[in-house]
């Protein structure tokens, strides 16, 4: 069992994260952290195989944190997963080691097969065979996943999608809007609305909210991610 610290200044994405990881055979959240500190305490108390982390913390970048395991000899696998599209930050990635950058939003499809890719790496190195060319050919290639694995679901629009997001954006920061509404400014149908709404819920994008009103059943609001 690979054991998985997850690491993100949103609660509520960190959440979504982790329960993308426990979806993975072979994976389980050892922990969840929301900033350097106790992630880097949670390292220094073992245990730890893999960490999925961003690079915005309050208090220290995720890029910093890996910097420091390493001076500190903790050679813990890490897959940075963030909103960081930055080439400096990538590059840094690369150079302290990191073995994925996977950009927000992303689908819990596309962050099974970065862990799928994860397990075939860790099963090439641990057999303890000699590293001829085409080992360590295999070896890099396990870590590169198909480019579709990036996409929007089927049947999904990025320009939909989009638009979407803006609509409550617009709406005003941590005032919430209801798919009827998003589907009335979108011009789509209620049933598309409550689709996109609930993908970029899970992607990180928005937040979902419960209202229970009279009949028993909640409505499901939106605010800004």
């Amino acid at each position: 069992m690979i054991e998985v610290l997850v690491v993100d200044d949103d609660f509520y994405v960190a959440k979504i994260n982790a329960h993308y990881v426990s979806e993975v055979p072979g994976f389980r959240v050892a922990g969840i952290a929301h900033d350097a500190a106790p992630a880097l305490a949670a390292v220094e108390r073992g245990g730890i195989d893999l960490i999925l982390l961003d690079q915005h913390l309050p208090h220290e970048s995720g890029l910093s944190l890996v910097r420091r395991m390493r001076g500190l000899g903790y050679d813990i696998d890490v897959i940075m997963v963030t909103a960081d599209r930055r080439a400096a930050s990538v590059r840094e990635a690369l150079r302290v080691g990191v073995l994925q950058y996977i950009v927000k939003p992303f689908t819990c499809e596309g962050l099974r097969a970065k862990l799928e890719a994860y397990v075939q790496l860790r099963s090439i190195i641990e057999d303890g065979a000699e590293m001829d060319q085409a080992r360590i050919d295999r070896m890099l290639g396990a870590l590169r996943t198909p480019e579709s694995e990036h996409a929007l679901p089927k049947g999904f629009s990025e320009r939909t999608a989009e638009l979407v997001k803006r609509i409550v954006g617009e709406h005003g920061t941590g005032r919430q809007i209801s798919a009827q509404e998003v589907a009335e400014r979108a011009r789509i149908s209620r049933s598309t609305a409550q689709r996109y709404l609930k993908y970029l819920a899970e992607a990180g994008k928005l937040r979902l909210s419960l209202r229970y009103g009279d009949s028993g059943r909640p409505e499901h609001l939106y605010t800004s991610g």
